[in-house]
């Protein structure tokens, strides 16, 4: 090999070694960038973002292949998950997860809980008892709360609270300090299939000091869902109210130092098909009305027994299924009244036929807005050929409309038949209308505001009698703690009579509830 020769090999040796270093330098340089870049994408990769085959080009080496069989995908979890442990995506062996296809079902984690797997059918019935529905609805709002007792969970709760009331008629003015016991709960089942729900509330009262009659109340309704058939829907109904007449009910004994007592009973059966689009139910329910005697200011009772009756009633519904949160609906009822007394204290023969129609919608758009609404007509037909027939247009539903998330906004509009006691006048017409706002000013504090109007008419001569009633409240609940709520209430109530003097009435409460 000659000088040049040797020159032009000793030339090539050196830029060989000169681009060897320079290879070397660039991937010192580069490997502190690479490994930072890698640090900064998310850790919390699972076993179902690596694929255990290696990509076209790529091989696993016989330490990783180890690992994956002695280890499994624990380890693989923890390998992918270490930026430490992170291959570089230019070695041979590596796995770029963002060049991997998940499989859907691979991560049980990443799917989705469905609660109400298990359960055949999950339709809710028509609303037909918005107090019940409103104490479901207060109550299930505790996610985590409740008895477990089997099958079902019971939600309970106890409130002691001291009021104020001053009421105010003519030139008459009453006030008393009382204190109020309430209790309130719900049970609800936890089956795979059929529902029992039962709620209830109720409110005792005691008169502390002053003039002022206590006020009872009590409200219960229990319905068993039958779920016969993926298309059929079976539902048993009961319930039971207690209330005692106002002083300023047009029935109510005049000049009596406690007004009767009205206790009501309820049962009922139900069954609903769908047929396509096309939903039909039918219902019966019988209802009983029963009066406790009046107490007068001498001390003596007056026998109020002449009121109690049955109220008999079938009904069969009709609806369109626009879609399922839509559903327009046609109703027809026919029913009997019939009292226990052949003839009332001053001789007439109240029982009577009742026939009624109505339509309307049902809407449902889940825990933003449901419920229903119709209008229709009612006509009772008395035995007593002295009393007039009554009729009346009527306008019924239950709207719970929830516009945000801790704000909800619950309706009802009702219109009813109240018989009437005094000689030959048939009745009243009653229509009302509530509303309760509900928000929440923070997640433990909820402030509330109700408000009501209640028109009762009569017919011909006795419209003089006509009443309208304003309700307007506004309260507060803290909750101290999952246990405990903090509550003030305050509420106020005009009656304004066609006739006679107005009455006013002025209630304040504040009190705790406990829950569990």
């Amino acid at each position: 090999m000659n000088s040049i020769e040797n020159r032009d090999t000793r030339g090539t040796g050196r830029l060989g070694l000169r681009a060897f270093a320079s290879v070397l330098a660039l991937s010192v340089l580069a490997h502190p960038s690479l490994l930072a870049a890698q640090q900064t994408q998310p850790t919390t990769a699972t076993a179902s973002s690596v694929s255990l085959l290696p990509t076209a080009g790529q091989t696993t080496t016989g330490t990783t292949a180890g690992t994956i069989a002695g280890n499994g995908a624990s380890t693989l979890t923890d390998v992918a998950a270490s930026p430490s442990a992170a291959a570089d995506p230019l070695a041979t062996g590596s796995v770029d997860p963002a060049t991997q296809t998940l499989e859907p079902l691979a991560d049980t984690d990443a799917v989705p809980v469905d609660e109400s797997l298990g359960r055949q059918n999950v339709r809710e019935t028509r609303l037909d008892n918005p107090t019940a529905d409103r104490i479901n609805r207060e109550l299930d709002s505790e996610d985590d709360s409740g008895i477990r007792l089997g099958t079902l969970i019971l939600r309970p709760s106890i409130s002691q609270k001291l009021g104020s009331e001053t009421e105010k008629s003519g030139g008459v003015k009453e006030d008393r300090i009382f204190s109020e016991t309430g209790l309130k709960g719900t049970i609800t089942s936890d089956w795979s299939r059929h529902e029992l729900s039962v709620g209830a509330e109720g409110a005792w009262q005691e008169t502390l000091s002053g003039d002022g009659t206590d006020k009872p109340r009590a409200d219960i309704d229990a319905r068993l869902r039958l779920d016969l058939a993926d298309d059929t829907i079976a539902t048993l109904s009961g319930s039971y109210s207690f209330s005692r007449e106002d002083t300023d009910d047009p029935n109510a004994v005049s000049g009596a130092r406690v007004q009767s007592g009205v206790n009501e009973y309820g049962a009922g059966a139900s069954i609903e098909r769908d047929f396509g689009l096309i939903r039909g139910s039918i219902a019966a329910d019988i209802t009983r009305y029963q009066y406790s005697d009046a107490e007068l200011s001498d001390g003596s009772t007056l026998e109020r027994s002449d009121r109690n009756r049955n109220r008999y009633a079938l009904s069969t519904r009709l609806g369109y299924e626009l879609s399922p949160a839509l559903i327009p609906f046609v109703e027809g009822t026919i029913g009997k009244i019939d009292y226990d007394d052949a003839e009332d204290s001053a001789g007439y023969r109240r029982s009577a036929d009742l026939y009624g129609a109505k339509t309307g919608v049902a809407v449902d758009l889940g825990e933003k807005l449901r419920g229903e609404i119709a209008v229709g007509y009612k006509h009772q037909k008395y035995d007593d050929t002295r009393l007039e027939d009554l009729s009346a247009l009527t306008v019924d539903g239950n709207i719970f409309w929830s516009p945000r998330e801790g704000t909800s906004i619950d309706v009802t509009l009702d219109t009813s038949i109240d018989p009437s006691t005094t000689a030959g006048v048939n009745g009243a017409t009653i229509h009302r209308v509530t509303a309760q706002l509900a928000h929440d000013l923070r997640t433990n504090l909820v402030a509330r505001l109700t408000g009501g109007t209640t028109f009762t008419n009569y017919d011909g001569d006795a419209a003089s009698s006509d009443t309208t009633a304003y309700l307007a409240g506004a309260g507060l609940t803290w909750k101290v703690n999952r246990y405990l709520d903090a509550t003030a209430d305050l509420n106020y109530e005009r009656t304004n009579y066609k006739t006679g003097s107005d009455n006013d009435s002025l209630t304040a409460l504040v009190g705790l509830t406990a829950k569990r």
